[in-house]
């Protein structure tokens, strides 16, 4: 196949998958949960306490997470919405119940939603 047979071909599969994104694309809006976002943002505040009670760095926590430092910094600054294997490691690193933390931070934003 000679270039411009390439470059052809290139564009033609560049029409096709622009046509096929836009044929299964979907457009719906998620409705704003002040709740969830609250248990978020308190969840975020939680690990950051527990990390600075156990007097972690976040390079010391990164590393027994097995993750990056940024990372735990945009999920403690509420930046990114973390995985679930994200929330896994960085409670397990830290030695608590990821299930406890949720709880808590359901508490306290209860007690803010009132």
């Amino acid at each position: 196949m000679n270039a411009a047979s390439q470059r052809s071909s290139r564009a033609l599969l560049s029409i096709l998958a622009s046509l096929v994104n836009a044929f299964l694309s979907y457009d719906f809006h998620v409705p704003a949960d002040p709740l969830r976002d609250a248990i978020s943002a308190q969840v975020a505040r939680l690990l950051k306490e527990e990390r600075e009670r156990c007097g972690l760095s976040l390079n010391v926590l990164a590393q027994k997470a097995g993750l990056s430092r940024q990372a735990i910094s945009y999920v403690e600054q509420g930046v990114q919405s973390p995985t679930l294997d994200t929330l896994l490691r960085i409670t397990g690193a830290l030695g608590v119940e990821l299930e406890s933390v949720i709880e808590r931070a359901r508490e306290r934003a209860a007690t803010l939603e009132s």
